[in-house]
């Protein structure tokens, strides 16, 4: 149930009959008529552009046109008054039986409350963390594997079908360093003294157990062999070591994925080479030097020489791009161009990336490669995710000794806790940077606002025990509540509390559709906050207390709403892949 969508269906139907009289010409673009809650609540429940962006196309004056529209809504009972505020924009207050309708219905759908079906089970790939197989996760890939599990559950909830992928990138330079490093490590097992690590290879001490797995399985057999006999057979077994440890890492933050994808695969396959077949049969491949950047360093791929060449600027890039370096070996563009085609040959026309903020320039490349490999049937929205810096009681957090040059997010998860971690990852936009304070973290507060949210769900639960206790033998159900007289709930208090929840499902479709699972973060503080702030008000005036036993149909219909309360808390927290808790501890 989303009234605002209920609403919407209401101006376009008065806009269906201004058509049908004339008022209005046929044809009228109305995709771009909104219906949401009003900027200033003061200024009524609803509110619709509807005038303000079809007036020009109906040659009509916004004002005039909206008269029309509330001329038409003025019969409608679910509708108390509405108004044209501005150039043309029109107000509606919403008769309170609306929102006492939304507490039944959340009642009826549990945590399933706020699914939508606006995906309309379209396929959407998400992928995201496809950190490098070279060593523990850390905290900054900890932010980007909170932000897409939680949009793909966003995208779930919303009715995609969603498909959670891992990239792993296991054929370029950096798992060949790791297999050196490995290596180094075997020596050491084997009773070598290795020494400082030498610059240029991975010095964590993480490597230490696959070292001595390699010599517990392999003894000594590569101990005194020539790099090109030892490097393919411990990289593979490194790699597969590194993604064990990620899984782990993963795993510890509650996050699993369908696909887990193999650039060295891609490679073997061919596919790598029929990406750039495609390219070159229809003419978008050439021979070429490209000129140095100016004003900066060049990027890695860029030579003096020349090479083949993928002609981005004709799908909105900068610069054309090398495929090929001078020597013919593949850059990783051409490798990430295979990977998007194999994609979108795998049925998906959506895809979404979740990079780091270091990345931000490989964005407009990579989006004209799937322009051009897809002949623009698909789309890729790239989210950037900035970094995260880590601070106890205000000062910076020191780098971790097992990883060697950062904070592993094991480290963090392990002392705060998966749910901590995953809903302080979601309180700011993807593209901001986020601050993540071990001692605010655990704070008891309002200004921690894990713990804020936390707390509403778990205080309707102690009330609900409470009121278990105080009337024996009245069904408390969820389904027993759903027939509580909700006509009692008058106060503004409780109305506020029925619109906040009201406003999830509209939540869920707005977020899903920009991509921006912080919303959700930002609504359950919201929903928590009139929620306690019902609380206090019954603390203070005892006839506003929710277990009244002088007034049983009352207290139904005060437990019916505030258990809304806690499966609408439930319905988010499970996007945000947070355990809602029935006590604080």
């Amino acid at each position: 149930m989303n009234i605002f969508k209920d609403f919407r269906e209401k101006v376009v139907e008065q806009l269906e009959v201004l058509v049908a009289d004339g008022v209005l010409p046929q044809g009228l673009d109305l995709s771009r008529v909104s219906v949401e809650p009003p900027r200033d609540p003061s200024h009524g429940d609803i509110a619709t552009n509807a005038a303000m962006v079809l007036a020009k196309n109906a040659s009509m004056k916004p004002r005039d046109l909206a008269g029309r529209i509330v001329a038409g809504l003025a019969d409608d009972p679910e509708i108390e008054s509405a108004d044209i505020a501005g150039p043309g924009f029109i107000n509606m207050r919403v008769n309170a039986d609306v929102y006492r309708s939304v507490v039944a219905h959340a009642l009826s759908a549990g945590t399933a409350y706020g699914d939508s079906d606006m995906g309309a089970h379209g396929s959407v790939n998400v992928e995201y963390v496809s950190a490098n197989p070279t060593g523990p996760m850390h905290v900054g890939h900890c932010r980007g594997a909170v932000f897409g599990d939680a949009l793909a559950a966003l995208l779930d909830k919303a009715g995609f079908r969603v498909t959670r992928e891992y990239y792993i990138n296991d054929a370029g330079a950096q798992v060949d360093v790791l297999a050196r490093s490995a290596y180094l490590r075997y020596r050491e097992a084997l009773g070598e003294s290795i020494g400082e690590i030498p610059e240029g290879l991975y010095p964590g001490d993480y490597l230490v157990p696959v070292g001595e797995k390699l010599a517990s399985e392999h003894g000594d057999i590569w101990l005194d062999s020539d790099e090109e006999t030892w490097l393919p057979q411990i990289r593979a077994a490194s790699i597969d070591a590194m993604m064990d440890m990620i899984r782990d890492d993963l795993q510890a933050l509650g996050i699993e994925f369908h696909v887990y994808a193999s650039e060295r695969a891609l490679v073997n396959d061919g596919k790598v080479g029929g990406a750039e077949a495609q390219l070159a049969g229809r003419d978008l491949l050439y021979t070429g030097v490209l000129e140095p950047p100016k004003g900066k360093p060049p990027p890695e791929d860029w030579e003096p020489r020349p090479q083949t060449l993928f002609k981005a600027t004709e799908f909105g890039d900068d610069v054309d791009r090398p495929l090929k370096k001078s020597d013919g070996s593949w850059t990783y563009f051409a490798s990430d161009i295979a990977y998007h085609r194999d994609k979108f040959d795998r049925g998906f026309n959506d895809l979404i990336d979740v990079w780091g903020a270091d990345h931000g320039g490989y964005v407009k490349r990579m989006k004209a490669a799937v322009k051009a490999i897809t002949n623009g049937k698909a789309t890729l929205d790239v989210k950037l995710v900035q970094l995260v810096r880590l601070f106890r009681d205000g000062e910076p957090v020191r780098m971790s000794k097992r990883a060697g040059t950062f904070v592993t997010l094991r480290e963090v998860v392990y002392e705060v806790g998966k749910d901590v971690v995953r809903f302080i990852m979601l309180t700011r936009k993807n593209d901001a940077p986020l601050d993540f304070d071990f001692a605010k973290a655990v704070e008891q507060s309002r200004d921690n606002p894990v713990f804020y949210v936390q707390y509403a769900h778990a205080r309707v639960c102690s009330v609900m025990r409470n009121a278990a206790e105080e009337l024996p033998g009245e069904d408390l159900s969820d389904a027993a509540l759903n027939s509580a007289q909700f006509s009692a709930l008058n106060n503004p208090a409780e109305i506020d509390l029925m619109k906040a929840i009201a406003d999830w499902p509209r939540t869920v479709e707005a977020a899903a559709d920009a991509h921006e699972p912080h919303r959700v973060a930002f609504y359950l503080y919201d929903l928590a906050s009139a929620f306690h702030s019902y609380w206090n008000k019954g603390k203070e005036d005892p006839s506003l207390r929710f277990i009244r036993t002088d007034d049983l149909a009352l207290t139904r219909a005060r437990l019916a709403l505030i258990r809304a309360v806690a499966l609408t808390i439930a319905s988010g927290l499970a996007v945000m892949g947070v355990e809602p808790v029935e006590e604080m501890r």
